[in-house]
C-alpha cells in the first residue's frame, strides 16, 4: 500500500504495547489483507479496547432486559437510553466511569467525566437538567484517600456549576479495597421532545464532515486503552492520558449543539469521548452503512506538529463531529461562529464502510468502520469463570455466632452507625454542589428519598436515584445486584414515583481473572431478574474493568460495584412523598417483614469487625408487593412520610426521619426478633412509615387486606430523644451534630 510507506510496519510486539493480543494482530492484519501500520494499529486498538468494544462483557449484556412499554430507544443504539415520561416529552439518561483517570488526576479525571457524560445527553437533542453521582474511596483516615476526594468532588463541582447543571443526588462509600482505585461514576439527566432526537449517524454520499467546539491536543491519547489495564506504581507515568476540561466552553457547546439541530441541517451528532476522531467516525459510519474520507491537517489542533495518529486518538474534551446535509453548511457555521467555536469540515461522506484518513494528502489509514466498532467486527469473548473460595466461607456465618447486646451495647452500636462515614450525612460533598441552578430541583429542603426534579409546564417530575451496596454484592453478587436494583425501585417509589427504566455502571475487576468474572456474571444475573421483577429495563450504561491496583506484585482488586442509575416518573406533583416525621403525636409503623437477619450490615461489618457473611434477606415477589402497596397509600393520602430501611437498618431510618423533620421518637422493637437484628438488620423490603392518628383506621385497614407484613412502632415525639424499649438512645440534636460533622472533621 504505497500510500502508507512512509509509516512502518508494526509487528506482534508493538500490537501488544498497545494492549492488544497476538490472536487480535493476527485478526487485524486477516481484516486488511496485510500488516497494518502504525496509525491503523492504533485505531484497532483503542477500538477493541475494553473501554470501546466491550468484548469481555457484551455477551452476558445481551441478556439483560431492554425492552419497555416507556423505552423510546433500547440499549446500545444510541448514545443513551431514551424514555417516554408523558406529556410530548421523552427523558434521555446515562451513568458512566471516569476511575482511572480519577485515580491519577482526580480533579481533571472526575471533571471530565461530568463533561463527557453531559455530553452524551446533548448530542441526541436533549437540555441536561439534573445529575447525579457515585463514588468509592479507600480509608477516609488515609491523606491518598482525603487527597483523591478532595480533588474529586472539587472536580465534579467546579465543571458541573460552571457547566449550569444542578447536581441533585449521589452516593459516597468508603472501603480500604478502593484505596488504589477509586470508583467515580457520574450520570446525567436530560429531557426533549419526543420525535426530535439526534441519531448518532451518518450517511448520504458527498455530505460534509465538520468537527466542532474545542482545538485538538495531546491530552488523552490512548485514554481509552488506559482505562482497560490495571492501576500499577508506572500508572502516573500515564497522566497526559487523563483529558483537561473546559466547561465554560462545554456550555456554549452544548447551546450551540441546540441550535444547530433547530436548523434541520444535521444529519447525525455524535460526541468525542473515548478514542476522540476514531470513535465517532467508525460507529457513526457503521450506523449509517456509510465510508468516510477525513482528512486530519484540517482539524483546528491547539499543539504545533501533531502526528495524525495522535489527532485521531486525542481525547480531548468538548468537541463533537457533524455531518451535515450538503448544502446546509452555510446554516451549520453561522450558528456555530455565533458562539464562537470552531466549526471545520475535515471530510465527507463516502459510498461504502471504508474511513480513509489523510495528512497533508497522504493516505496514513484505510480501515473498515464495521470491524472496528461493537455490535460489527469487534472481539467478543467468553471468559472462564469460577467460584471464588470465599464464597462459601461466607455462606457459613450463622448470627447464633454474635451474642445478643445488652442496652448499653445497643446504644453503643446505634452512635457508632449515627457516625460512621458509609452513613453520615454527606453535607460537606453537597455543599460544593450547586444543587438548585436551573431551579428545577425540589427535594433539597424537604427531602425525597430520591430527588425530585421538575418538569417545567408539566404537573409530572422525575425521581432520580443511585444504589450499590458493594458490601452486598462482594458476599453474593447475584443478590446484591438484586437488591442495588431493588432498592433503586424502593427509593423512587418512596418519594411516590413509578420506577421506569434504570442505566448500569459495571465496575469490577480484571475479566481475565475466573473468580473476578464470575462476580461479574453473578451481578448481571442478578439485575436481569431484578428489572424483569420491577419492569425497568436496561437503558445502558459502562462496564469499567480492571479496577484493581497491582502494587508489589500484589493484586487488589476492588469490590464488585455495579451501580444503578434509575429514573422514575411522578404523574402528579401532589403525589411527591417526603421522608420527615411531620407532627408530634404522629404514628410510627414499619411496613415490610422483619427477620433476624444482620448479614452484611453495617453493624456486623465495621462496628462488630465480622468481614464475612451473605447478603442480606431479598425476595423480588416481597419486594414488588412493598412497592405497590406504598405507592397506593401514598396516592390515597394515608401516610405523612415515607422512608426506606437500608443502610444501617431500621434505627438509622428512624433517625434521619427524626434529624430531617427535627422531632424525637419512642418507640418499641419486637420481641419477636433479636433486638440488635430488629434495629440494625439490613434485610430488605421495608419501610419506615409515619401515619396521622385520624386516619390510623384506614391504615390498619389497608394493611391488614394486603399480603405485607406491618409492625406498629410507636410514636413521633417533641421531645428531641430518640427511645427504644424506655432506653433513651441519646439526644437527637447531639446526634445530628456527630451525623453532620463526620466528613467535615476527617476531610478538614
Amino acid at each position: 500500500m504505497s500510500e502508507t510507506a512512509s509509516q512502518p510496519l508494526t509487528t506482534v510486539e508493538t500490537a501488544k504495547k498497545l494492549g492488544l493480543l497476538p490472536e487480535e494482530f493476527d485478526r487485524i492484519k486477516e481484516i486488511l489483507g496485510r500488516v497494518p501500520n502504525f496509525t491503523e494499529l492504533s485505531i484497532f486498538s483503542v477500538m477493541w479496547s475494553e473501554h470501546c468494544s466491550y468484548k469481555n462483557s457484551i455477551t452476558w449484556l445481551k441478556t439483560l432486559p431492554k425492552k419497555g412499554s416507556k423505552m423510546l430507544v433500547e440499549a446500545g443504539e444510541e448514545n443513551a437510553g431514551l424514555v417516554d415520561i408523558g406529556d410530548g416529552l421523552a427523558c434521555a439518561f446515562k451513568i458512566e466511569s471516569h476511575n482511572h483517570p480519577s485515580a491519577l488526576e482526580p480533579y481533571q479525571g472526575a471533571a471530565t467525566g461530568v463533561g463527557g457524560i453531559n455530553r452524551d445527553i446533548f448530542t441526541m437533542g436533549a437540555r441536561p437538567i439534573a445529575q447525579l453521582n457515585s463514588l468509592r474511596f479507600g480509608n477516609p483516615d488515609s491523606q491518598k484517600t482525603k487527597w483523591l476526594m478532595k480533588g474529586v468532588v472539587k472536580g465534579i463541582g467546579d465543571y458541573g456549576n460552571a457547566f449550569g447543571i444542578p447536581t441533585v443526588g449521589g452516593e459516597v462509600y468508603f472501603d480500604e479495597c478502593y484505596n488504589q482505585n477509586p470508583l467515580v461514576n457520574a450520570m446525567s439527566v436530560g429531557i426533549l421532545e419526543v420525535g426530535k432526537m439526534v441519531s448518532a449517524t451518518s450517511y448520504g454520499a458527498g455530505n460534509p464532515v465538520f468537527i466542532v467546539g474545542s482545538s485538538t491536543g495531546k491530552d488523552g491519547i490512548h485514554g481509552a486503552t488506559f482505562a482497560s489495564e490495571d492501576i500499577t506504581e508506572a500508572s502516573s507515568e500515564k497522566i497526559p492520558a487523563v483529558q483537561v476540561g473546559d466547561p465554560f466552553q462545554e456550555k456554549l457547546l452544548l447551546e450551540a449543539s441546540l441550535e444547530v439541530i433547530t436548523t434541520g441541517a444535521v444529519i447525525g451528532m455524535q460526541d468525542m469521548g473515548a478514542a476522540g476522531i476514531t470513535c465517532s467516525t467508525s460507529e457513526m459510519s457503521a450506523k449509517g452503512k456509510h465510508g468516510m474520507e477525513i482528512h486530519l491537517d484540517k482539524v483546528p489542533t491547539r499543539q504545533e506538529g501533531m502526528l495524525g495518529w495522535e489527532i485521531l486518538l486525542s481525547e480531548s474534551q468538548e468537541r463533537m463531529l457533524i455531518v451535515v446535509e450538503k448544502g446546509r453548511e452555510a446554516d451549520v457555521l453561522a450558528v456555530f461562529d455565533k458562539w464562537d467555536l470552531n466549526c471545520v469540515q475535515i471530510g465527507t461522506v463516502t459510498e461504502g464502510e471504508r474511513l480513509r484518513y489523510y495528512m497533508h494528502g497522504e493516505l496514513v489509514a484505510d480501515v473498515p468502520a464495521h470491524d472496528l466498532v461493537l455490535g460489527g467486527g469487534a472481539p467478543v469473548y467468553s471468559r472462564e469463570y469460577a467460584e471464588p473460595a470465599y464464597f462459601q466461607e461466607y455462606r457459613k456465618f450463622s448470627i447464633d455466632s454474635i451474642p445478643v447486646p445488652d442496652a448499653e451495647g445497643l446504644k453503643k452500636a446505634a452512635w457508632h452507625l449515627i457516625g460512621h462515614p458509609n452513613i453520615c450525612s454527606r453535607q460537606w460533598v453537597s455543599d460544593q454542589y450547586d444543587s438548585m441552578v436551573g431551579t428545577v430541583n425540589m427535594s433539597t429542603n424537604a427531602p425525597s428519598d430520591a430527588a425530585i426534579v421538575n418538569i417545567k409546564g408539566s404537573d409530572r417530575a422525575l425521581a432520580l436515584t443511585v444504589d450499590c451496596n458493594s458490601r452486598y454484592v462482594k458476599s453474593d453478587p447475584e443478590t446484591g445486584t438484586a437488591i442495588a436494583v431493588a432498592e433503586a425501585a424502593r427509593n423512587i417509589v418512596c418519594s411516590g414515583a413509578e420506577p421506569t427504566a434504570i442505566t448500569n455502571c459495571l465496575n469490577f475487576g480484571n475479566p481475565y481473572s475466573p473468580e473476578v468474572y464470575w462476580t461479574f456474571v453473578g451481578a448481571i444475573k442478578g439485575m436481569g431478574a431484578a428489572c424483569r421483577k420491577f419492569d425497568t429495563p436496561v437503558t445502558g450504561g459502562n462496564v469499567s474493568f480492571y479496577n484493581q491496583s497491582v502494587f508489589d506484585s500484589k493484586v487488589e482488586p476492588v469490590f464488585p460495584t455495579p451501580t444503578i442509575g434509575m429514573v422514575g416518573l411522578l404523574t402528579s406533583k401532589k403525589h411527591l412523598m417526603t421522608l420527615h416525621f411531620k407532627h408530634a403525636g404522629d404514628l410510627i409503623y414499619l411496613v415490610g417483614r422483619s427477620r433476624n437477619d444482620i448479614n452484611s450490615s453495617e453493624y456486623l461489618y465495621s462496628h462488630l469487625g465480622v468481614k464475612g457473611s451473605p447478603a442480606p434477606f431479598l425476595d423480588l415477589d416481597e419486594e414488588a408487593r412493598l412497592h405497590g402497596l406504598l405507592l397506593d397509600l401514598i396516592y390515597n393520602g394515608e401516610v405523612a412520610s415515607v422512608h426506606d430501611v437500608s443502610d444501617g437498618g431500621l434505627f438509622i431510618s428512624l433517625f434521619e426521619s427524626a434529624r430531617a423533620g427535627r422531632l424525637g421518637f419512642d418507640i418499641s422493637t419486637d420481641e419477636e426478633f433479636r433486638t440488635d437484628a430488629f434495629l440494625f438488620g439490613e434485610s430488605q423490603s421495608r419501610a419506615v412509615v409515619s401515619v396521622r392518628p385520624e386516619m390510623q383506621e384506614a391504615f390498619v385497614e389497608h394493611l391488614s387486606a394486603s399480603e405485607v407484613d406491618f409492625t406498629f412502632l410507636g410514636e413521633v415525639t417533641d421531645s428531641p430523644e430518640m427511645v427504644v424499649d424506655g432506653q433513651n438512645f441519646g439526644n437527637l440534636n447531639e446526634a445530628v451534630k456527630v451525623y453532620d460533622g463526620v466528613l467535615a472533621g476527617k476531610m478538614a
